[in-house]
């Protein structure tokens, strides 16, 4: 399928009747791959909608098709793209790299001078996050809010992550720092497209 018959958009009110499968088809890809992910609720999908913290990509008829959204940390010092779900008929499409390049350019027009990070054990959104200025790094060079760690608390390798004393774990860490690394190509497209 072209990922061009796909509008990715910065998502509002009119798509928070979606959280609810969006969360499910969290959960029930991450069971799936065996891998680890931290549990989502419709409230906590909704929240990022309202906050306009959150992307989705819809399809020509209106159906979601992906999703991603923005969390804060240490005062705005860190923030991570979260969340990153593709429909699954609509995968090997190239909707995720779409769904990640529009989540990284609002979340440098909302945080510019912000750490954008990341964990994964998708070697297909590390790829990604290369393309964007992501670099990997150990864990440290996180965030340290116990709010954020505690979200690992659902995922199968939490007991990984606590046996490590949350140095690392199975996932890889990313990290894209605006005061090391630039990323003009994709900062020079517009960001302000919002769903009609």
């Amino acid at each position: 399928m072209n990922h061009l018959l796909f509008r990715v958009v910065i998502a509002n009110e009119q798509h928070l009747q979606f959280a609810e499968s969006i969360c499910a088809e969290m959960e029930t890809s991450s069971k799936q791959r065996g891998t680890g992910i931290s549990k989502r609720s419709p409230e906590q999908i909704s929240y990022y909608i309202l906050a306009g913290k959150a992307v989705i990509a819809l399809t020509q008829s209106g159906e979601w098709a992906g999703f991603c959204y923005i969390e804060s940390w240490d005062n705005d010092e860190y923030i991570s793209n979260s969340g990153l779900i593709v429909a699954p008929s609509f995968r090997q499409s190239g909707l995720a790299r779409k769904i990640k390049t529009k989540i990284f350019k609002l979340s440098r027009m909302k945080f510019p001078d912000a750490k954008i990070f990341g964990l994964t054990t998708s070697s297909a959104v590390m790829k990604i996050n290369s393309l964007l200025g992501y670099v990997p790094v150990v864990y440290s060079e996180l965030t340290t809010e116990e709010k954020f760690w505690d979200g690992c608390s659902s995922c199968v390798n939490y007991e990984i992550l606590q046996s490590k004393g949350k140095r690392n774990c199975l996932c890889t860490a990313m990290l894209f720092d605006p005061m090391i690394h630039t990323n003009e190509i994709v900062l020079s497209q517009p960001i302000t497209e919002q769903a009609s």
